[in-house]
């Protein structure tokens, strides 16, 4: 089926020595026939992702990228035991295969994963689909049952127990993403004080702990091929920990992109979210509290936490671009959409000044000098 994701080719300078790969994971005991065919998935934002096709076998290949900043992000090790240790209770986690810590493999680590046959939602749905607006809003609903669904796993007594602090989440996360943004700032992109100090004066208890996935977006769940509105699995592991449900949730939102939304986020698109039938971000948030009963005192701060935590996350990826340690295009003009979230995250706050609208403009302006014609 034309609307299975499969990979595709190669990008330059991410090239997988897959000679290397192959004769590691048969020391390894793993039974394979060649030839194998390496495509690689789109993306490349975060750990390059290759699927392996052998005669007998289709397995997903993670590892970290290069001129990598912030290690601790790329560890994977923790998103394999991870995932190892959730599969018994949320069934649509991939089923591991092998982990190599080796980096005389490859250069790095990485590992292997079965794969799971399906359609991965990226910014817009195939075509082939031709999704009604029911069809849209059931997949919606779907995706955010999953979110609650991983948010219920029982996990004390568990494996998964070990894969977070928990308590003091909330703090940690505003010390740690703080810290994060200054490591990674580059002279082009805003200081992000007033919100930084906004989100430090407006830390709230933990509405409770729970296992989270902490990188939720339709481009990280598999749909089923005969029925792509429902969900079969889900993917990048590699920030999950114990945590607030609540902060899962305004990460998400943070790459909800709406009709209403400008140019910048419009362009950056990574989710069908802008469909008729999908939930709007307030819809989102009313239907989540509305299955799991929580009531936040200030949801405003998940929200702009999860915008402010967007921006670093960008700002990183960035910084690699801006130093020459990528040399993927598709990062050139993320100084322009981190302006963007830092006025997003000011007017979400109430700090709505005529000079933060004025700017908004210039860089819309400018964004769309930068795009092709």
């Amino acid at each position: 089926m034309a609307v299975i994701d499969v990979g595709g080719k190669i990008r330059e300078g991410e090239e997988l020595d897959i000679q290397a790969v192959t004769q590691w994971l048969q020391k390894n005991g793993v039974q394979l026939q060649e030839p194998v065919e390496v495509t690689q998935f789109s993306g490349g934002a975060s750990n390059w992702t290759y699927r392996l096709k052998y005669q007998n076998a289709d397995f997903i290949l993670r590892r970290p990228p290069k001129g990598t900043k912030a290690k601790s992000a790329h560890d994977m090790a923790r998103e394999y035991h991870v995932q190892q240790a959730l599969a018994p209770y949320y069934p649509v986690v991939p089923e591991m295969v092998a982990l190599c810590q080796d980096e005389s493999v490859i250069g790095c680590d990485f590992y292997v994963m079965k794969r799971i046959e399906g359609i991965i939602p990226r910014a817009n749905l195939p075509k082939e689909l031709s999704f009604s607006e029911a069809q849209v809003r059931e997949l919606c609903i779907n995706v955010i049952d999953k979110l609650i669904e991983l948010h219920k796993v029982p996990y004390q007594g568990t494996e998964l127990e070990k894969i977070g602090k928990g308590e003091g989440y909330c703090r940690r996360q505003v010390e740690g993403w703080d810290s994060r943004y200054d490591k990674a700032k580059t002279l082009n992109v805003p200081s992000f004080k007033y919100v930084r100090n906004w989100l430090k004066d407006n830390i709230p208890a933990d509405s409770q702990i729970c296992v989270i996935h902490n990188d939720w977006r339709f481009d990280n769940v598999i749909l089923n091929p005969d029925a792509p509105t429902q969900v079969i699995g889900v993917l990048d592991w590699e920030m999950a920990t114990l945590g607030d449900p609540l902060m899962d949730l305004g990460s998400a939102l943070a790459y909800w992109v709406e009709e209403t939304d400008n140019a910048i986020f419009k362009a950056t698109r990574r989710q069908p979210t802008n469909l008729k039938g999908m939930f709007t971000r307030q819809e989102v948030v009313d239907y989540y509290l509305g299955k799991t009963e929580l009531q936040p005192a200030n949801w405003t701060f998940y929200e702009v936490f999860g915008v402010f935590r967007l921006a670093v996350i960008a700002q990183q990826i960035y910084y690699r671009y801006f130093h020459k340690q990528t040399n993927n295009p598709a990062f050139k003009d993320f100084w322009i959409v981190i302006h963007a979230l830092h006025i997003r995250a000011l007017k979400l706050i109430g700090k709505q000044k005529i000079e933060a609208n004025d700017l908004a403009q210039k860089y819309i302006t400018k964004f769309k000098e930068l795009m092709p014609k």
